[in-house]
């Protein structure tokens, strides 16, 4: 069974950053692709960013590219999202999710992966 905890979210003022951490455990972290989603209030979930499991592929929504940078540490079964020049359109719950067939594709559909963590809250003022 595939654990996945995120941290780092927090209250952040326009234009400033965070950077995300989401730690895995119970499965084979170095061969899944991860992503990051998140959730806004009223709105539905949306792709943020994925890597594959060799850092070969990193995907970001356009919305985030330039800003957003995903990376990950296999060795440490951690996976990132640092988050610049944040805005107040960035606020959301950002989840963290595996896809555990290694595929090692980037896969962008929430439906592609299997796992997913509880979430951290990501709030920026303006």
């Amino acid at each position: 069974q595939v654990q996945l905890v995120e941290s780092g979210g927090g209250l952040v003022q326009a234009g400033g950053s965070l950077r995300l951490s989401c730690a895995s455990s119970g499965g084979l972290f170095s061969r899944y692709t991860m992503g990051w989603f998140r959730q806004a209030p009223g709105k539905e979930r949306e792709f943020v960013a994925a890597i594959n499991w060799s850092g070969s592929c990193k995907y970001c929504v356009d919305s985030v590219k330039g800003r957003f940078t995903i990376s990950r540490e296999n060795t440490k079964n951690t996976v990132y999202l640092q988050m610049n020049s944040l805005n107040p359109e960035d606020t959301a719950f950002y989840y963290c999710a595996a896809d555990t067939r290694m595929s090692n594709r980037c896969q962008v559909l929430a439906s592609e992966y299997d796992y997913w963590g509880q979430g951290t809250q990501v709030t920026v003022s303006s």
